[in-house]
């Protein structure tokens, strides 16, 4: 067996049990889980909107001696924002220090108004992973996604609403002028 494989499958394996211990609620919603999520690791997580425009990576996590902050852009889809989420709690969970680049001021003060220029610069230094902890926090992220979109439960009224619309288009048409 090659090294690659063990360690691809050893990767699995740890991102199916994050998923699996996290709390993911039914139905899945972002703000819900990382509430429950901030119980169980018993420290506050907050979700930063990023404004368009603004220079910063697609996702960004921020931890503190106190908080984890999550940085999400506001110029894409639902469904995208909440991967992109999902990923930075990948990182979280899975414990990731990533190494530091040079901090840029005019990026992370208007994310961050409530955190001193000091501390950010500290902190958000900003963060660089490497590809392994990347594509470790993307498959936690789509593992977390597929969990929650197969928990959706169906309401019985879309059911119903299915149904009749899939009648109409397979059972037999109406005969004109037939008697009944």
């Amino acid at each position: 067996m090659a090294v690659a494989d063990r360690h691809g499958r050893r990767l699995w394996r740890r991102c199916q049990q994050l998923v699996a211990d996290a709390p993911l609620p039914v139905p899945f919603e972002i703000t819900g889980f990382l509430g429950a999520l901030s119980e169980q690791l018993d420290r506050p997580i907050e979700l930063i909107p990023l404004p368009t425009g603004v220079r910063a990576p697609c996702g960004l996590l921020v931890s503190t001696d106190r908080a984890d902050y999550i940085g999400f852009p506001t110029d894409t889809t639902p469904l995208h924002q909440q991967h992109i989420v999902l990923h930075e709690v990948g990182h979280l969970l899975c414990g990731h220090r990533g190494g530091l680049a040079r901090a840029d001021d005019a990026t992370a003060g208007p994310l961050f108004p409530h955190l001193s220029g000091e501390l950010i610069r500290r902190v958000l230094g900003r963060t660089v992973y490497s590809e392994l902890q990347e594509q470790e926090a993307e498959l936690f992220a789509s593992l977390a996604l597929h969990r929650t979109s197969r928990a959706r439960p169906a309401s019985p009224a879309g059911r119903a609403g299915q149904a009749d619309r899939l009648g109409s288009i397979f059972d037999r048409p109406a005969r004109w002028g037939s008697c009944p």
